[in-house]
């Protein structure tokens, strides 16, 4: 299934939760009068996390409708940031970080995995609709290179075997642990070393 048939995916209405729209009104409170529609990011990313991790022009119609602004307004932002999904990507939404600090430490092994395990495109869903995969621009996590970015989590660490479990997990529907997968803590150095060099006189 090619998220790239964004039409037909599209439902014909969306309106916010219950749940979500006690937070939507929280939202729009943080900003003072006049100034509602600087809560256009939270709220498309709110309408993101509804609607299975992807955003339907109705849910940016509504928001706009919600902070009386023109709906292209909130179409550019949209548009204008990856964070936004604006096709479904399943309930797993894998970003594969090939920056050069991951490239060098064996980021493109890990994508022939994705490759197999999921799509041999990316931007495209795996058989069952589960999850999607796409290549991404640095993730802020080069120390633990190589580094994967699942919905909200970060993996790090990884090798193939790491990212083999960690797709069968998805598969499966469980949540894989995030974190380092070499068990180090934060971007502490992998030895514990503390200086980049042996100072004999220290």
């Amino acid at each position: 299934m090619s998220i790239k048939k964004i039409s037909k995916q599209q439902p014909k209405t969306f309106k916010f939760n219950e749940k979500n729209m006690e937070l939507v009104n929280k939202i729009k409170h943080n900003y003072p009068n006049g100034r509602e529609k600087s809560a256009v990011m939270p709220l498309l990313y709110l309408a993101q996390k509804q609607n299975d991790n992807w955003i339907p022009l109705e849910a940016m119609k509504c928001i706009a409708k919600l902070i009386n602004i023109p709906y292209i307004k909130v179409y550019e932002v949209a548009t204008f940031y990856t964070m936004y999904n604006l096709a479904p990507v399943g309930k797993y939404h894998i970003q594969i970080c090939t920056t050069t600090p991951c490239m060098i430490r064996g980021a493109y092994d890990l994508v022939d995995i994705l490759k197999n395990k999921i799509n041999e495109n990316q931007n495209e869903l795996s058989k069952k609709a589960s999850c999607s995969w796409t290549e991404v621009e640095c993730l802020g996590a080069c120390i633990n290179a190589p580094m994967m970015q699942i919905n909200d989590d970060y993996y790090e660490d990884l090798n193939v075997s790491d990212v083999e479990k960690i797709i069968e997990k998805i598969m499966n529907n469980e949540k894989p642990l995030p974190g380092s997968y070499k068990g180090r803590k934060n971007s502490e150095p992998v030895s514990n070393r503390k200086t980049l060099i042996n100072n004999k006189n220290a």
